[in-house]
Order: structure tokens, then sequence, then C-alpha cells
């Protein structure tokens, strides 16, 4: 049969079958509507936020917590005699150790995350990553109490159950997230994370002050348990799986995505073109800038807050939120500008990475630079706010790309760039710490320097290297000719093959 004749078929076909409750996976006209509860592949997506905001307050609210830890406070006696107290004598080097602990484990994990979740399905790597993370967040306090090698431990292994959950995401998005909505169920899911760091620093700062350190991983734990137990009942691996979907968006998915795979299909990954694809050394230098930037703020804001702006415990929490709030609604513009780029044939997929990607770490870096040369707190916490904000468009850039280059190995490029890019976030902590030891703002211009290089470096790099087309060693070669090709404006080709995933 002529190529182009069943082009043409294709497209008839799927305009055939379009209806109110679908998308038009060749126009890719959106009839979403804002009851996106009627829509499974958007309850997956909810979920998926909510998890990662579990994931990323259990991993953040210690950054919190262990200013009041160590803070130094005093205390007057029966006798009217006034002493210094603190829970943990900790120095620098020793909360530069605990705060990176966490990589330690995280590192471990990412490409197994990604392989186990190919061969039994997303949905449970995810729910055994947050669950058990969770449960050993409650299980910190005694830890802690134990001695700084017990919380370290503790963090090692919240590290090592964490690092399964991003591959395991990027194995469901593969599974439920449309062509032509990539960016914005991706975004969706990503605001978790900074929705999840919002409200557990200045949230983990009040449980601080009013019912001590310990609190704070009691009641993040809790919430993780409870996301658990949604988690396990509602969702499942893929649409073919879930009895709950509609036939008609169950097909929708079907036809802009093609047949699910075999598990030994998933399984026969082709590992040397993997790791020598300039594609995805691309993606791993760019998510290596995004973790440096983002992980030193993460960690050290608070107490850069601490030492240089001379704020409290309460008030380092509550401030250092406020950028991720900003970040948290630009995310959701982000991704929903990318898809509509790419469905109006404005912008290639490769230049929407591309634009997205390097533009959101340049001004990142303008900002951190000007972060470190004022001197008002106000203007201060402005140009970080600014910063981090930006950020939002980088996640419609290289945390998608995976889905662009390799859809039916998503989660295994993504574990292999995660497992890399895991080392800037274990060494920026402990190299600010190491800096930053008589806390003054001159060392602390230093950790802003080094982040603002970092975020310059890899936009260089993705700049140049990053590519958004299906990848030939992601999808065999008689799959391609068996396949029919079905027209799509925003790649970098004329076509875009529908691929099993």
């Amino acid at each position: 049969m002529d190529p182009s004749t069943t082009h043409s078929t294709v497209e008839l076909v799927l305009r055939d079958t379009q209806s109110t409750d679908t998308v038009n996976c060749a126009s890719g006209q959106d009839t979403i509507g804002w009851m996106f509860w009627k829509k499974r592949r958007y309850v997956i997506a909810f979920l998926i936020s909510f998890g990662f905001f579990n994931a990323y307050a259990m991993r953040v609210n210690l950054s919190v917590a262990i200013v009041g830890m160590t803070e130094v406070r005093k205390t007057s006696l029966d006798n009217g005699t006034i002493i210094e107290e603190q829970d943990f004598a900790w120095d620098s080097k020793d909360q530069g150790l605990v705060l990176s602990s966490f990589y330690y484990g995280y590192i471990w994990t990412q490409i197994l995350g990604g392989v186990l979740a190919s061969k039994f399905g997303g949905h449970y790597i995810l729910g055994f990553g947050i669950g058990a993370t969770a449960i050993l967040t409650l299980l910190t306090p005694l830890a802690t109490n134990i001695s700084i090698t017990g919380l370290v431990v503790v963090r090692i292994l919240e590290g090592f159950c964490e690092g399964t959950t991003y591959p395991a995401v990027q194995s469901l998005l593969a599974r439920w997230a449309p062509i032509y909505e990539r960016s914005r169920m991706s975004s969706i899911g990503y605001i978790g994370n900074y929705v999840g760091v919002f409200v557990s620093l200045p949230v983990s700062g009040f449980l601080t002050v009013q019912y001590g350190w310990e609190s704070v991983f009691y009641f993040f734990g809790a919430i993780g348990c409870v996301w658990l137990v949604m988690w396990m009942v509602i969702v499942r691996a893929g649409p073919e799986l879930d009895s709950h979907i509609s036939e008609e968006e169950k097909n929708y998915i079907k036809q802009s995505l093609g047949e699910v795979a075999s598990e030994k299909e998933l399984m026969d990954i082709p590992w040397k073109a993997i790791v020598t694809s300039s594609a995805v050394w691309a993606l791993v230098a760019s998510n290596c800038g995004e973790t440096w930037g983002t992980y030193t703020l993460l960690t050290q804001l608070p107490t850069f807050l601490k030492d240089v702006m001379n704020f409290q415990v309460g008030a380092t929490g509550f401030l250092s939120a406020l950028p991720y709030l900003a970040m948290s609604c630009t995310l959701a513009l982000s991704g929903f500008l990318a898809d509509k780029l790419q469905e109006k044939g404005i912008l290639t997929t490769l230049q929407v990475r591309r634009y997205f990607n390097c533009s959101a770490y340049i001004l990142e870096m303008i900002f951190l630079l000007l972060t470190a040369h004022i001197l008002n707190p106000i203007a201060c916490m402005a140009c970080v706010t600014i910063a981090v904000a930006f950020n939002a468009f980088a996640l419609s850039g290289f945390p998608v790309n995976p889905l662009d280059l390799a859809p039916n190995y998503a989660s295994v490029v993504w574990g292999l760039s995660n497992t890399i890019s895991t080392i800037p976030g274990i060494l920026s902590p402990l190299l600010s710490g190491y800096i930053v030891t008589n806390k003054t703002r001159e060392q602390w211009q230093i950790v802003f320097y080094i982040a603002a290089g970092v975020y310059i470096t890899a936009s260089v790099i993705y700049w140049f290297f990053a590519k958004a087309d299906l990848q030939p060693w992601a999808q065999k070669s008689q799959q391609q000719k068996s396949q029919p090709q079905i027209s799509n404006p925003t790649t970098n080709n004329s076509t875009y093959p529908s691929t099993k995933f």
C-alpha cells in the first residue's frame, strides 16, 4: 500500500472517532473542559502530584527542622542563672553531611526503579517509593535521638526508596499521557514537588516552634501513609488495566500512543544505544544543572536567611517557601503553553524544549547573581523568588524529553539521567558546608556563583546537543515498517511514528 494512502486513511479514522470527550490525535484539538476529574488520565496526574507533594515534603522538611535542632537557646534556671542549650551541637560540616545523606541512597535506585517500573508497572514502584519513605520519616525522631549516625542511615534509606519515584512516573506518563498533553500532564505532576516545598517549609517552621522538631516528621510521615492507601486503591499502570476509564478516553489514548508493548519488548533495553546517545547526555547535563541549583536553594536557603538576613526559625520556613509558591503558579502556565505552541505548529518540539529549558536557566543565573549582591532582605527574597519561578519553564524541557526520545524506555533513560544528576545533590550541600564556615555574606556569594556557573554550563550543552524526535534505537525497524504514520507538526520531522508503549 502507498504510504501516503495509509497516512490519509489513519487521519480519516482518527477524525471519525473523535467525540466531545476526547482529543483528536491528528489535529491536537483539546476538549478536556474544566471537569478534569471525568478524565481518568487527569485523576492519575493529580494523584502523581499529591505523591510528589509528599515526596518533597518529606525530603526538604529537614532543611527547616535542622535549624531548630541545632538552634542555641537561652534558658533561665530556677536560681536565675541563664544557660545556653541546643539539642544537637552539629557544626556546618555535620549539617552538610546530614542534608546530603539523602542522596547517598537516592543515587542507587534510579536505573533500578526504571527497569522495575517497565516490568511491574510504574504505579507499584511509585507506591513503594513514597510509602516506604513515609514510614522511615515516622522513624526519624527515634533514629536522631540515638545518634547522628542513626539519622544519616535513615536519610540514606529514604533516598534509596525515593530514588525509584521519578523513573516510575516516567513509566506512568508513557502509558497515560497522549502526545499533545505530555507537557501539561508532566507539569501537573511536577507541581506537587513545589507545592510540597511551599507547604512543608512554613509548616515545618511552625511545628518546630510550637511542638518541637520531632512533630515535623510525624506530621508529614502520616500524610504520606494516607496517600499510599489512596494510590494503591485508585491507580493502575495503564489505561488498558483501569476498569473505571471510559471507552472513549481509553481509545483516544490508544490511538495517540499505539499498542502496549509486551513485557519482553519493554525489558529488551538497548543499553549501548542509550549510553552513547548525545541526546541522552544533553538531558543528563541539563538535569545536573537543575539538581545543583535547585537543591542548593532547597537545602541551604533557610540557613542562608538565618545567617545573612538574621531571620528566626519560623520566618525562615515561611520565606523559603515563597519562591515555590511562585513556581507552582508558573509551572501550570509553562506546561499549558508548551503544549499549545506545539499544537498550533508555532514551535517544533525541539524548539519548545530548547527555548523553555535554556531561557529558564539563564534567567535563574542572572537572578541568583543579583541575590548574592543585594543587601536588602526584601529585594533579596524577590530575586530568589523570581529565579525559582522561572525554573518552572525548564520543567517543560528536559523532564519531558525522555518521552520524546524513547517513550518505551523513558523510565530507564530518566533513571540513568537521575542517577548521574544525583551527584550534584550530594556535592552541593557538602561543598556549601565547607565554604560557609564563618556564615559571612562573602562565603554565601561563592555558593551562588558556583550555582550560576553550573546553570550556564548546562544551558550551553543542552542547546547544542538536545533532540526531541523519536530515536532510532527506541523503536525496532519491524515496528517502524508495520505501523502507520500520524501527522504531527510539532516534531523535527514531518511525521511522528506511532510507537508501541
